[in-house]
């Protein structure tokens, strides 16, 4: 099962890439919460990071340092999660916020 994860995680980031003016938005889910983080491949920097217990203040939060960075759009990258439940929810949370995805 972990295989299949780690090449389904390989192949989504194969073809998902983030610049500085389009980063990459990654999102990291665990039991407890969720965190996501901004990154600029191009460099390996992370621009902004915002973990939390509640994946709808995380969304809002991040899409508040993007606009501090000057950052309208980004790439969602959702690793090997469903577009479901809190990952769902975080991203519809950074749109509302403004940014675009």
């Amino acid at each position: 099962m972990l295989e299949k994860t780690i090449k389904t995680i390989r192949r989504a980031r194969s073809k998902i890439s983030g610049t500085k003016t389009r980063p990459r938005l990654a999102v990291f889910r665990s039991l407890k919460g969720v965190s996501c983080q901004l990154i600029d491949d191009e460099k390996g920097a992370t621009l902004a990071y915002v973990k939390g217990k509640n994946p709808e203040e995380v969304g809002k939060e991040l899409a508040k340092k993007a606009a501090e960075l000057k950052i309208k759009e980004a790439v969602f990258d959702r690793r090997a999660y469903k577009y479901h439940g809190k990952i769902k929810t975080l991203c519809e949370a950074a749109r509302a916020g403004g940014l675009k995805i």
